[in-house]
């Protein structure tokens, strides 16, 4: 009788154990598996979590210096004032920031300055946030009107004494900017100038080279003041109404087209030899001229009819006119052996770009015959490729070239801090070796073309 008690007891604690285990079990697969009311919601996060981007970085912060008016607006009330008024006697004389900015080619230094002063709920997706502290900075932004400064008066003899002058706004913004002592932090390392016109801030450049300047190209600047590293390259503002149509060649019965000066300094000599190369192309329009609003209707309609767009170099590499052929849909045929283009880490311009050496170019009959070869279908395929990217090169559209020129600016910061901080721990500074600071590329003399 006690060996049958016995036996039933260890029967027990086998069912009970294994009973024990299969709850174990349930309970654990339970937790691992959603319930089905659970099961939406988790398919609907995996689903998300497929679409949405690689972890977004910290917003880097800026802070916009409030500039003595002269810098800003009081420029756009010179700039009125030397035409004629532009408007001013409607507007009172102590409301300066009411002038409107006026549109020519350099544009940037107005649209960024328009960013920073909107509302953080009206930036979203920007990779940067303003902030109202200067302690709270990583960088700072100088919005200093500086192409717009530089035309004032051009063209328009100054009589001494009287009138604006570009210069001393050069030489008072350098004083006033080495009086703050975030300048003096670091030299000036963490402030972005504007700086597009070729020409802007020519006076004082050796004092701000330091500073991220925002350039269209480094046509006139020195290997010590501008560079890749530190810079940023950003596009010229088109001067022609963007094409709204599909793409297509039927419309277009011009197999070239180019507007603009024929006559500049010189890289920019290579237009007037062009001319006499294309000029008596029957199916090339080719013609000189200024801008005005009238030259400006005529090239809008001039690019939206051509196949392609000639875009040889002016006084310096570079020109609005890629840019006016690329919101056209118009293939821009680039002759610029030194030309710097924005934004190439995300967009390759050999999609919808020719390149063509300018010794190349200048042989009689090469550029034509090239051309009359490409067939519909690769024209089509340039067409779309700037359909996808003209955005980065509209100031006015939310996702356009002002959310890349401070995405450019932003990727400078780690850079900046580097470079602050090896500052400060030198002692001595009388090497001959480049500084690293400087990137020197294509030294070889290889030029890529067709």
């Amino acid at each position: 009788m006690a060996r049958k008690s016995s036996v039933l007891q260890r029967a027990a604690i086998a069912v009970v154990s294994v009973i024990a285990i299969y709850a174990i079990l349930n309970a654990s697969v339970s937790r691992s598996l959603p319930s089905s009311s659970d099961l939406p919601r988790q398919l609907i996060r995996e689903e998300q979590e497929r679409e949405s981007p690689s972890p977004i970085h910290p917003r880097v912060k800026v802070y916009m210096y409030d500039l003595p008016t002269r810098f800003t607006h009081g420029v756009i009330q010179q700039h009125a004032i030397v035409r004629g008024g532009g408007g001013m006697m409607k507007k009172p004389t102590n409301d300066v920031t009411a002038l409107k900015y006026p549109g020519h080619q350099h544009m940037h230094e107005w649209y960024l300055f328009s960013d920073l002063n909107r509302p953080e709920s009206d930036r979203s997706g920007s990779p940067i946030t303003r902030v109202l502290d200067p302690a709270d900075a990583d960088l700072f932004y100088v919005p200093v009107f500086s192409s717009l400064s530089l035309i004032v008066n051009a063209g328009r003899p100054v009589e001494p004494g009287s009138g604006y002058s570009d210069e001393k706004m050069q030489e008072g913004l350098i004083d006033w900017l080495e009086r703050q002592v975030w300048w003096r932090r670091n030299g000036g390392r963490d402030h972005v100038i504007p700086a597009g016109d070729p020409n802007a801030l020519y006076r004082i450049l050796d004092r701000v080279k330091n500073a991220v300047l925002l350039v269209s190209d480094f046509g006139r600047l020195r290997p010590d003041q501008g560079s890749f590293v530190k810079d940023v390259v950003i596009p010229y503002s088109h001067r022609v109404n963007i094409f709204t149509g599909e793409i297509g060649v039927e419309s277009r019965n011009t197999l070239l087209f180019f507007m603009g000066n024929r006559y500049r300094k010189d890289g920019g000599k290579v237009r007037d030899l062009l001319f006499q190369v294309l000029e008596k192309e029957g199916d090339v329009t080719i013609k000189h001229g200024t801008q005005s609003r009238e030259n400006r209707r005529a090239a809008t309609k001039g690019m939206h009819t051509s196949k392609f767009c000639l875009n040889p170099a002016g006084d310096t590499p570079s020109a609005c006119r890629l840019f006016d052929s690329i919101v056209s849909l118009c293939v821009p045929v680039i002759v610029s052996d030194s030309i710097e283009l924005p934004f190439e880490d995300v967009i390759d311009y050999r999609k919808f770009s020719i390149f063509v050496e300018a010794n190349v170019a200048l042989k009689p009959g090469f550029l034509v015959k090239m051309l009359r070869k490409i067939g519909r279908k690769k024209i089509l395929e340039y067409q779309r490729e700037m359909k996808t990217v003209r955005r980065y090169f509209d100031y006015g559209n939310p996702n356009g070239a002002v959310k890349e020129i401070w995405r450019q600016v932003s990727q400078k910061l780690p850079l900046i801090k580097l470079m602050s901080n090896r500052d400060k721990r030198l002692v001595l500074r009388n090497s001959t070796e480049p500084d690293c600071s400087c990137l020197c590329t294509n030294q070889t003399g290889v030029i890529t073309s067709i």
